[in-house]
């Protein structure tokens, strides 16, 4: 009988516990927040985009490339059909454009992720892409022909350290840095590593001659971008709710310069080129991300951070929705007064920032 007694106390301290980091998770995904509806001027969906915005970055003031069809892994998939990478010509008003994808590389299991774009000093541009074919994680490297439409796809970099990644900044034609959002790559293992809120993801630096991790103790590290002049990396640590600054250091690992809250589980970065703003497309309540359940979707929304280097930084909503309109914004990135809001699954936008 004590026996008994022994393995009923043991069992209910258990479930006790996993009940408390429930609860916790459930604190730490903001499940309980609810939005006030904070909507820009004339918005309107992005035509040709049916699948998802992941990522958008901006190049030269005028092209917005734009990667759909995420598959990542663990996660629901609302398409079978491949994932493919668009290009906007901003300046033109046209929808968006196929970039046609040539070279060895099986398009049909493409799931692009985060993207970032490098332009090397004879000006040839280079897109790197996070992708997910198969559950795997990998970077693909393609120079983009704007005068042909189309990636010619360079090489493919996969690595043990590269194991779960989220999004990339490029930093030279084969370097880059990389955030891994989990630490286990095993599905059963990850709801472990969230329950019992483990900073164990981390920053990993690629180039051919090296691979290492730069930088660590992040609770989720999504999104990733540099400053713009290329000496501060930002990074999203999204269950802990903060924009994290990082230094770079001539051997290219990071030190740790500050934390900037921002009271949302932040995507994406985009950092504007002339001013050295930030601006993130962010989730504002996970646990609603995470069910989609259609009759209570979850909300989008738009945080940006000004003078994020001095004593006091500017943090300010700038956009957002309970659902209605755009469902889990993951990027938003501005243009001549203008404001692109991508999501992971759903549409985009094009906003009047005025």
């Amino acid at each position: 009988m004590g026996k008994l007694v022994v393995l009923s106390v043991v069992v209910a301290v258990l479930a006790l516990l996993i009940g408390e980091r429930f609860y916790a998770l459930r604190n730490t995904a903001l499940g309980f927040r609810e939005l006030t509806q904070n909507h820009l001027p004339n918005c309107e969906l992005i035509k040709g985009l049916e699948i998802g915005a992941e990522d958008i970055t901006v190049i030269e003031y005028r092209l917005a490339v734009i990667s759909t069809g995420l598959k990542y892994p663990g996660m629901p998939r609302l398409s079978d059909a491949p994932g493919k990478i668009y290009v906007l010509n901003l300046a033109s008003g046209k929808d968006p454009t196929e970039l046609h994808i040539k070279g060895d590389f099986d398009a049909a299991s493409f799931g692009p992720h985060g993207i970032s774009v490098y332009t090397d000093e004879d000006g040839s541009r280079y897109l790197f892409v996070v992708n997910h074919p198969h559950d795997n994680s990998q970077v693909e490297i393609f120079q983009y022909i704007e005068e042909e439409n189309t990636l010619v796809h360079m090489k493919t970099i996969k690595h043990e350290l590269l194991h779960n990644v989220n999004d990339i900044v490029a930093v030279g034609v084969e370097n880059f840095y990389a955030t891994n959002d989990h630490y286990f790559t095993n599905e059963y293992l990850k709801l472990p590593e969230m329950l019992f809120s483990l900073p164990w993801c981390n920053v990993v630096y690629y180039s051919p001659e090296a691979v290492r991790e730069v930088a660590g103790g992040f609770f989720g590290a999504n999104g990733i971008n540099i400053s713009p002049d290329r000496k501060h990396l930002y990074v999203s640590d999204l269950m802990n709710h903060q924009i994290v600054v990082l230094i770079i250091q001539k051997d290219n690992v990071l030190s740790r310069v500050k934390e900037v809250a921002v009271g949302s589980l932040c995507d994406n970065i985009e950092v504007e080129s002339k001013t050295g703003d930030l601006w993130m497309g962010c989730h504002p309540n996970g646990v609603k991300f995470f069910l989609r359940d259609p009759n209570d979707p979850p909300g989008s929304e738009v945080i940006r951070i000004q003078n994020i280097h001095s004593d006091e930084p500017v943090v300010t909503q700038v956009y957002s929705d309970n659902g209605s309109v755009l469902i889990g914004s993951s990027v938003a990135t501005p243009y001549r007064g203008k404001l692109l809001i991508g999501s992971v699954y759903q549409k985009a936008l094009m906003c009047d920032l005025e």
